[in-house]
């Protein structure tokens, strides 16, 4: 039978050619915000790699909303100009649809690296800066204390993320992914550990959803319709006191509701717990909110062998996995898939004699010799 993971899927008006997604990956080689050659070289080789979809790393609506100073930006004529000047080589010589996650970091910005030890930058320190959040609570011990966001500052929030959708739309994206995981701002707007406010933005899960839902409306308004929007968010916190399943669940039947094209089913991140981390331990919680509401839906967490990846979307747990450091150890690895499963992954012309099925005799004598 064909392979599940090799056939294409539509999302509005976009159609991937598999069903691999080359997930989001912090580099902390930006500029003010700005790509460099490291992205040209990052971005370009993955452009290549024959995915069905290649999503940029989580991308700073605002100088605030970094991670650390060295992560991607697209909140000024720069940041849109060093972008576009990598996409115009991807889309020169790649074969796969390029996506952005849009975020902002909220409570855990303003931090290192972590090549660096990823501790929080404190007041004083060179590149800091004040972090904002649903509550004045840090994120853990050490930890500066956020700014609760009043409605001025919720509004500038809503506006840095059209304006950063709308330059997007300008350098010719495919498709936003919105960064509504790991403990960053709109996740902690999701999270009662972080959440603990006693507006109409807090308690109920209904009040807690209602921010980011007002990201997300706004920037669909703004994003093309042909054009797919999806958000990633925790399918839980790993936290009894946290976001949980029946949560995520909640959420992607609103989002669904609301236009949403695909959810990107991840975890973890609002508080500090010892997380059962073994290949495909996110995938259950994705299964479920696929399941449950019929939205497509993305798989991750150490998703490594091609016939379990297949075996995940065979299966219908979800409709497309997303590899992140399986990728960084392995670019070409829909290559290695393609080749495992009996498929057909797309090479660039100047590779194109690498191909297994061109040179099959030096893997035959190598199969032999095993």
């Amino acid at each position: 039978m064909p392979s599940a993971l090799f056939q294409p899927i539509r999302l509005r008006g976009l159609e991937l050619p598999n069903r691999i997604v080359i997930a989001p990956m912090c580099q902390y080689s930006a500029e003010d915000g700005s790509a460099t050659d490291w992205h040209m070289i990052h971005l370009g080789g993955y452009a290549l790699s024959g995915a069905g979809l290649l999503i940029i790393e989580a991308t700073g609506i605002s100088p605030e909303g970094r991670i650390t100073p060295g992560c991607l930006g697209l909140w000024s004529d720069e940041n849109e100009a060093a972008l576009g000047r990598v996409l115009k080589a991807c889309r020169r010589y790649g074969n796969t649809p390029i996506g952005i996650q849009l975020g902002h970091a909220g409570r855990k910005a303003s931090a290192q690296a972590p090549q660096d030890g990823g501790k929080p930058l404190l007041e004083g320190e060179p590149g800091a800066w004040q972090t904002v959040a649903p509550s004045a609570v840090p994120f853990g011990d050490g930890w500066h204390r956020p700014l609760a966001l009043d409605r001025e500052g919720m509004d500038k929030v809503v506006a840095d993320f059209v304006q950063a959708a709308k330059r997007a739309d300008r350098l010719g994206i495919d498709l936003i992914e919105l960064h509504g995981a790991h403990g960053y701002l709109l996740s902690s707007f999701l999270s009662p550990i972080a959440n603990q406010r006693n507006d109409e933005y807090g308690g109920s899960l209904e009040n807690r959803m209602r921010f980011p839902l007002e990201v997300f409306d706004a920037v669909r308004a703004v994003w093309p319709e042909p054009k797919p929007l999806g958000i990633r968010f925790n399918g839980t916190d790993w936290d009894a006191a946290g976001f949980t399943p029946d949560d995520a669940v909640a959420f992607a039947a609103v989002l669904k509701e609301r236009g949403c094209d695909f959810v990107d089913i991840s975890g973890g991140g609002n508080s500090l717990p010892r997380i059962p981390v073994r290949p495909g331990y996110q995938v259950p919680v994705a299964a479920r909110v696929k399941a449950e509401t019929g939205i497509a839906t993305m798989a991750v967490g150490m998703i490594r062998e091609p016939a379990y990846a297949e075996e995940i979307v065979a299966s219908g747990q979800a409709d497309m996995v997303a590899l992140a450091r399986g990728m960084l150890y392995e670019p070409r690895w829909a290559w290695r898939a393609a080749e495992e499963l009996g498929a057909e992954a797309a090479y660039p012309p100047q590779y194109e004699r690498g191909r297994p099925a061109k040179w099959p005799q030096a893997f035959s004598r190598r199969d032999a010799a095993e």
